[in-house]
Order: structure tokens, then sequence, then C-alpha cells
């Protein structure tokens, strides 16, 4: 997908586009309703070409890379270091300040996919991590509220939950959820 305000750059950026292999499944001039427009073409990548990103593209970006996230390619007129640092929390993954040389498309493109998937990839072990942790931590209040109440061990807690796990057909974590809940 191609985003850019000036049509006749537009036009120039689409045929270099698609002189490199890609297809543009749609073009806009606007990047207001980006996270609309992405779910309806069901684009790959987006292309973004601003001389100056608004605080509105921005933020734009930051709905469409939370809500249905893409590489997004930002070619700027300007390299100002505030103004890459807001793309960057707005999930650019390349922000190229030089133009658009024909020649660069594709390797730019293939770039800014391959980041994408890389802190795709990140942020998923992450949530992946974090999730963990809390089961153990729920499973760690458990044992504690076991400890204290039955006059258990950690060990023994550690089993009576696992055997308890284990009769029931479920996680440990659910079997903790239990303990905890009960009154």
């Amino acid at each position: 997908m191609l985003v850019d305000t000036e049509p006749e750059r537009a036009a120039r950026l689409r045929l270099g586009l698609e002189e490199s292999g890609f297809s543009v499944v749609a073009v806009s001039s606007d990047a207001a309703r980006l996270t609309e427009l992405v779910r309806a073409s069901q684009a790959d990548i987006i292309v973004c070409d601003m001389d100056d990103p608004s605080r509105d593209s921005l933020e734009s970006m930051r709905a469409l890379h939370r809500d249905e996230p893409r590489p997004v390619v930002l070619f700027a007129g300007r390299a100002a270091p505030e103004l890459m640092a807001d793309a960057l929390q707005a999930g650019v993954a390349a922000y190229v300040t030089e133009g658009l040389d024909p020649a660069r498309v594709r390797p730019v493109l293939e770039m800014a996919n391959m980041q994408f998937k890389a802190f795709h990839a990140l942020r998923e072990q992450l949530a992946q991590a974090r999730a963990t942790l809390a089961e153990r931590e729920t499973v760690d209040q458990a044992k504690r509220r076991m400890m204290r109440e039955m006059r258990l061990t950690e060990p023994e807690a550690h089993k009576r939950l696992q055997r308890m796990a284990m009769e029931r057909g479920a996680k440990m974590v659910d079997v903790a959820r239990s303990v905890l809940a009960k009154i």
C-alpha cells in the first residue's frame, strides 16, 4: 500500500515499486485512516512518502502497529532525530531520508520486512515470557498460601499442587488459581 500526499510523486513511487516487482494494492493521499485502509486492501507492506510526517500521521501508524501490525517504510524529507524517534515508536520499520532511488526500493522494503518480522518475533517472545512469569507467580502465591494455612514446607506445597493438577487433569496454574480463589 502506498501513502503519499502528492499525486504526481505517488505516481512515480508507484511506478518505482512496480518496476521493482511489487504490486501496489492501494494508494491513499492520507494516513488518517491507515488501519482501515490496510484491513480493506490486505497490504503486506505500507510505503509512506511524506515531506514532513505529521503527528496525526504518526499516530495513525501507531494505531496500525497496535491493531494490524505490518512493516511500514517511511520516506521522509527531514532527518530530524526527534521525528525519527517518534516514527520508531509508531512502529516504522525503516525511515529513509535520501529520497526514493528506484534501485534501492527492493532492498529497503525487504530489509524493513525482515526488521519487522524480527521485532514481531521478539514481541511475541516477550509476551510469552511475561505470561510464563505471571503463571509462576500465581503458583508461588498458591504455594505460600498453602504453606501458611496448612503448615506445609515449600516442597510439600509444590507436590500437593502437582498432585491436585494430575487428579483434575488440569494445569498447575489453573489449580493454583482455584486455591487462591478459595476464601
